[in-house]
């Protein structure tokens, strides 16, 4: 029966001059120190790894949250911009309800603004026709004579009630021009100019957050 055979270790080796050198032995025991010293060298290698981890991943979560972000703006732009779009809807809403309920109460307030506004383009004139919706027409023969007298204006004045003009509208003919005023076609105007504005703006506006943009 083979027996197994140890390897054996020379502990004297020989240089090319013949000189004998002993081999050194693996260190079995260390002192206190070393093994702190290498424990401290150790703990810190460990810091330092993890810590470089920690940084990766606060990188990786940095990109994701700018690529969420980046992806987010576009469509916080367009909120903002239907946010615009419904606060000029509400505000021309309230804006017409309140000339709506002012011309309800001051009906003959716009044609006495505009004879006042024409004072002097129709001084000289022989004749004013005022052909108005006939609810605005009714009774405003002698507020209109009244008020023109005040202006130093001399020439008739005469009312024509006609079913074709809008509520509150009417045109005031001096024979080198004429004015006009109809609430429902201002109204339109007023909303197509903001719709074109607020169309032109796009998503271009200024920003809600000021500084956000950059």
């Amino acid at each position: 029966m083979s027996e197994a055979l140890e390897r054996f270790s020379f502990d004297t080796v020989f240089d090319a001059g013949g000189a004998a050198h002993a081999t050194p032995r693996p260190k079995r025991l260390f002192p206190a120190e070393e093994v702190e010293q290498i424990r401290a060298l150790a703990r810190a290698e460990g810091e330092r790894a993890a810590m470089a981890s920690i940084a990766a991943q606060q990188a990786n979560a940095l990109s994701q949250i700018a690529a969420a972000c980046n992806q987010a703006l576009p469509r916080l732009a367009e909120v903002a911009h239907e946010h615009r779009q419904g606060s000029a809807a509400l505000a021309l809403a309230c804006a017409r309800g309140i000339a709506d309920s002012a011309l309800e109460k001051f009906p003959q307030a716009p044609v006495l603004a505009a004879l006042e506004a024409l004072a002097r383009e129709i001084d000289a004139q022989p004749r004013l026709v005022l052909s108005a919706d006939p609810a605005l027409a009714e009774g405003l023969q002698s507020i209109l004579e009244e008020t023109a007298r005040g202006l130093g204006f001399e020439g008739a004045i005469v009312v024509k009630p006609d079913g074709a003009f809008g509520s509150h509208a009417f045109t005031l003919d001096f024979g080198d021009g004429q004015a006009a005023f109809d609430p429902a076609q201002a109204a339109s105007r007023v909303t197509q100019a903001l719709e074109a504005a607020l169309a032109a703006e796009g998503l271009h506006a200024e920003p809600l957050i000021p500084g956000s943009e950059s």
